[in-house]
């Protein structure tokens, strides 16, 4: 393959991955080295491709974080509470994993991966005689949309009433809302607690067939959920027949890991948990899952036939069998709470009382609300190109709600560039460009 040649492919394959984005999709695109791997090229050819789609003005790079289809930027597609900045201490482990098992000799082990990573996910969720996980009940995917999609699929709720706990993953409600789903968005409150009785009410009168609620963190509002208000909402569903849908997306990135989530209080035989490795390895680890044991969701995943490589589940499967990824968490979790109250006191000395928040318990984002009457989408201009990620709050909403928060990630490592986004933010904000 001649060098014009395989640039050519890597150029037309990342269109293609821009026109999907344009249409909704994932926005992040791959990264060098895995985009290397995916179509057998060099890192040169790869980043050559890159160049000229961010010459273009299709593509953007944010430091630390990787590549995005600089449309879904414009159109806030991003989702900032899950913009973890790049870990490679977990990526470099796991690269290294995947070569050693490439230079052994067995190679019909190589085909073990997804089971192996099955069994090890299972494992790591089962608590208890009564919250155990078998291989079996653990269903893998390329993404949190595809399996989300998946499972809607199996359990025949596409079209259903769906209620979800507001403010929301953007992964999460894109997909509700490509299958067609009713969402009815129940509030967090600032401390991460539910309004339970309106709750209550919403199941009494409302078809409500799931519940997606938090398993212990709330984003991008970034508190942790009270154990009180867990088990109330646990003994709420109890009392009716719905999924629960455990978005456990975020629980590995609390500062201090709680004691509980909110399936040791719920019915398992109505649990589904939802989970990523790339929201704890990074973006090389990019699979999803979700556990459950309906007998539909084995074969509903079979039928997708999801083409997800053997030896880079192989690998996640031995790290976190050997304890390797939670070892290295406990490094990420203290670097992150360093990090968002680094945040916290420039946006206190910059904005002042332009802005109002709360220091989260855990993730990488800053739910901020600003005081203006009207804020918009174009908050994201102001700090264009730099380290900190600005997403609009009402991203986090399919109903317009929000429009005065903002969620701020920052994604760099100099403290000096940090100032000087927050005094551009700040800039708008006092000539009040950020406005519809």
């Amino acid at each position: 393959m001649g060098r014009e040649f395989a640039y050519q492919v890597v150029y037309r394959y990342l269109v293609a991955l821009i026109d999907e984005a344009e249409r909704g999709g994932q926005p992040r695109l791959p990264s060098l080295r895995a985009l290397s791997r995916r179509l057998r090229v060099s890192l040169a050819t790869v980043q050559a491709a890159y160049n000229l789609l961010e010459h273009e003005g299709r593509v953007r790079s944010v430091p630390k974080s990787g590549y995005f289809a600089q449309a879904g930027i414009q159109a806030g597609q991003v989702d900032a509470a899950h913009a973890l900045p790049a870990q490679p201490q977990l990526e470099r482990a796991l690269c290294a994993h995947e070569r050693r098992l490439g230079r052994l000799r067995g190679r019909p082990a190589r085909m073990l991966g997804g089971p192996r990573l099955r069994d090890a996910l299972a494992e790591r969720y089962t608590r208890s005689s009564r919250q155990f996980w078998r291989p079996e009940d653990v269903h893998l995917g390329p993404d949190v949309q595809a399996v989300l999609e998946t499972l809607l699929l199996a359990l025949a709720l596409r079209g259903a009433t769906v209620l979800v706990a507001s403010p929301c993953c953007w992964r999460i409600l894109r997909t509700l809302q490509r299958c067609d789903m009713r969402v009815i968005e129940v509030p967090l409150e600032s401390c991460g607690s539910l309004d339970i009785a309106s709750l209550s009410r919403l199941l009494g009168c409302e078809p409500v067939r799931m519940v997606i609620m938090p398993s212990c963190l709330g984003m991008p509002v970034g508190r942790l959920m009270p154990q009180r208000v867990q088990q109330q909402l646990g003994d709420l569903l109890a009392l009716h027949p719905v999924w629960l849908l455990e978005n456990d997306l975020d629980s590995e990135l609390c500062f201090a890991m709680p004691t509980r989530r909110l399936r040791d209080c719920v019915d398992p035989r109505w649990l589904l948990v939802l989970g990523s490795l790339e929201f704890s390895v990074g973006a090389e680890a990019p699979y999803a899952y979700v556990l459950g044991g309906h007998p539909a969701l084995p074969e509903a995943f079979a039928q997708r036939a999801f083409q997800l490589a053997p030896m880079r589940q192989q690998a996640l499967a031995q790290m976190i069998a050997t304890g390797e990824i939670d070892e290295q968490l406990g490094q990420i979790r203290l670097a992150l709470q360093g990090r968002m109250e680094q945040l916290g006191q420039h946006l206190r000395t910059v904005l002042g009382r332009q802005v109002d928040f709360d220091m989260p318990d855990g993730g990488c984002a800053l739910w901020v609300r600003l005081s203006l009457s009207m804020v918009g989408t174009h908050a994201m201009a102001a700090t264009a190109g730099s380290a900190l990620q600005v997403l609009a709050g009402e991203q986090f909403s399919l109903h317009g709600r929000y429009r005065q928060h903002l969620a701020l990630t920052w994604l760099g490592e100099q403290p000096e560039a940090l100032v000087e986004a927050l005094e551009n933010l700040a800039g708008d904000l006092a000539f009040g460009t950020i406005r519809r």
